[in-house]
């Protein structure tokens, strides 16, 4: 089939955790196609790991970034949008780029939009959007579990912790499972806010493999068995940030200026491929 008008290529990491995939990504995806019905919706994930586990366990073969693309080309598919639903401008969305524009001269038009945290305005919305969702009352103190990366975009976990203490929400922490800020520096500060119970809940668009068993399993260094160790009463809310109506209006904003992008370079002729 020709797509005249164009495709938009959804590319998240993956999760094999079918009902948080249903609530998230799958939804994500919806609500783009809803909001662009003229363009047709292609999906990619970045994790081999998850890919391969799906395959084997389910039968069913979800293309990597490339794979997506090449079928894109052989579709005719002429002007290409490609989104990720990453959280941040890590290791996973560097590498989906340099896949991106292996591909710059196989379509008339190719725009890359933007990971979830990428402007100030980005960060604005997500801290309100949580802070709305999740509302932890003065007397209940609430962590967030990122996934954290060694790339140096890792600071923007730290920035966000600030971000929520400047804006008043004293009482809501970020971390991240595999970097900074860790857990024994969060367990400190919990300590000295001294709340009478914790709220547990991941900063990932999924509530997957870490939501389940770094943030909420029964395992002793479990988030949810450490803090219990040390006599808080525990509450793990099990929601990816994809369940979020705010975060999703917030990639269909990107979307959007993807759109605007395109428009404008058909008008003026410049180079096809353009990151956002």
């Amino acid at each position: 089939m020709e797509h005249t008008r164009g495709a938009i290529l959804v590319v998240s990491f993956g999760t094999s955790y079918e009902e948080t995939r249903k609530k998230t990504i799958d939804r994500i995806e919806a609500e783009i196609q809803a909001q662009y019905p003229q363009y047709a919706l292609y999906r990619a994930w970045t994790s081999g790991m998850i890919r391969r586990k799906i395959e084997q366990r389910d039968g069913i073969h979800i293309p990597d970034v490339t794979e997506a693309l090449e079928q894109m080309r052989k579709d005719k598919v002429r002007t290409v949008i490609v989104q990720p639903t990453h959280v941040i401008n890590g290791i996973e969305n560097e590498q989906m780029e340099k896949e991106v524009r292996a591909f710059a001269d196989c379509f008339d038009q190719i725009v890359t939009g933007k990971p979830l945290l990428t402007s100030q305005e980005d960060n604005d919305t997500v801290v309100e959007c949580v802070a709305r969702e999740l509302h932890p009352s003065p007397d209940e103190a609430l962590l967030l579990m990122g996934h954290g990366t060694e790339h140096y975009s890792n600071s923007v976990y730290a920035a966000l912790d600030y971000q929520f203490k400047d804006r008043g929400y004293e009482n809501i922490f970020m971390g991240t499972v595999e970097a900074y800020p860790a857990f024994d520096s969060l367990i400190r500060r919990v300590r000295a806010y001294g709340p009478k119970r914790v709220i547990l809940a991941p900063f990932m668009i999924v509530a997957g493999d870490h939501a389940s068993n770094d943030l909420s399993g029964d395992g002793e260094d479990s988030w949810k068995s450490r803090l219990e160790s040390e006599g808080f009463p525990v509450t793990c809310v099990l929601k990816g940030l994809g369940e979020y109506e705010g975060i999703r209006q917030l990639f269909l904003s990107h979307v959007a200026s993807s759109v605007a992008q395109l428009n404008k370079e058909q008008e003026s002729g410049k180079p096809h491929n353009v990151r956002q």
